[in-house]
């Protein structure tokens, strides 16, 4: 395991590969910044902007997925007031089990700025089911939820003919996904290449007890569907000089969202301003940091340190302190939710904890071999 010259990201990330002078893609990136031409940045995006305005169909020129958290509110308020687009808000629901009563009223909070809302919900039931699944199999309960939340929005733009989806941060670009990299720095089509979508297959889904027709919000569009439809995702971090998880937030928060108020080594994240709407979160950046050695602090401290907020030094008190954290509550509600006692998790667990990286004390217990910043 290594770690970026510059920053802190780990080369164990998914799809992300280092530069030969020991510099991870995101770094390389955000250097690229400093000599981007911005005014032909914003002559494309207005050429989007026309191409959304042009393609109205329904009323709407475009849609914005969104959980009512700190990067859709100011997407949303951004191209409602500065583009002078008319958008469709989309939002995927969590069952009452999984959704947080902040998430609720951060959506409520949303819509109240002035705009129109479609909330799709799949069933409960099958929800749980596919949750329960997903860990039992891979150990990621979120494997069905991605593909829920990254598939509604484009089924729902190409049934209602609204060709152009505005996305939020391109991963390929600000932390170094390199997979899904498009035709050009907005170009979201790509997406399906996600590690977590891992290109849209639900064969690991589909058994005697569910069947397709179950599932079909958790189906992504065929390129050849997203084609027909003249389906255009587009990043909108792209066009943002301040694009960051603590910029959003604080932005947000001005506009009336409202923030976690649980301590760092609860949530393994030291501000609070992601995961508004979902408590699971939580011990699945836990599991993360057990498989590749980082978690959601990581994230934080790469863009501080980035944008020169923080120091790599600090950014490795931080990392050490609370990656990869998580409360037993959210260990506990998560277990009781799917059916399993909290030693079952565990147990599960253990069975995709890295070896390589964290050495075994006790179960539920585990120990780091590498340094954070210097690796093995």
């Amino acid at each position: 395991m290594k770690f970026c010259k510059s920053c802190l990201q780990p080369d164990t990330r998914p799809n992300s590969v280092f530069h030969s002078d020991g510099i991870c893609p995101a770094c390389k990136y955000h250097d690229s910044l400093k000599n981007v031409d911005w005014e032909d940045r914003k002559s494309e995006l207005e050429a989007i902007v026309s191409f959304g305005k042009a393609n109205n169909h329904s009323g709407y020129d475009c849609i914005i997925g969104v959980s009512g958290g700190k990067d859709s509110l100011r997407q949303a308020l951004f191209v409602k007031e500065t583009l002078k687009m008319k958008p469709l808000l989309v939002s995927l629901g969590y069952p009452p089990e999984q959704v947080t009563q902040r998430g609720v009223e951060n959506i409520s909070n949303m819509i109240s700025h002035g705009f129109d809302c479609v909330t799709i919900n799949p069933a409960p039931g099958i929800w749980r089911d596919l949750k329960r699944k997903g860990f039992r199999q891979y150990t990621n309960s979120f494997r069905s939820t991605e593909l829920a939340l990254f598939s509604s929005v484009p089924k729902f733009a190409i049934a209602y003919q609204i060709p152009l989806i505005w996305w939020g941060e391109n991963s390929a670009l600000q932390l170094g996904e390199t997979a899904i990299l498009g035709k050009s720095g907005s170009d979201g089509n790509n997406l399906r290449k996600m590690n977590t979508l891992n290109g849209g297959d639900i064969t690991w889904i589909i058994s005697e007890e569910i069947k397709k027709n179950q599932i079909l919000q958790y189906c992504y569009p065929s390129p050849e569907e997203m084609e027909q439809a003249n389906l255009r995702i587009t990043f909108l971090g792209y066009f943002w000089k301040d694009w960051s998880l603590v910029n959003n937030g604080i932005f947000s928060m001005l506009r009336g969202l409202e923030i976690r108020d649980d301590k760092p080594w609860e949530i393994g994240d030291p501000y609070g301003v992601t995961a508004l709407d979902d408590d699971f979160v939580t011990f699945n950046q836990m599991i993360k940091y057990l498989k590749y050695g980082f978690g959601r602090v990581t994230d934080y401290v790469n863009e501080e340190v980035r944008n020169g907020l923080m120091t790599r030094e600090e950014g490795i008190q931080l990392v050490q302190k609370y990656d990869g954290t998580c409360s037993p509550y959210y260990i506990e509600k998560f277990a009781n939710y799917i059916g399993i006692t909290v030693r079952e998790f565990w147990e599960q667990v253990d069975q995709s904890v890295n070896t390589d990286l964290f050495e075994k004390v006790s179960l539920g217990e585990y120990k780091p071999k590498f340094t954070v910043g210097v690796g093995l």
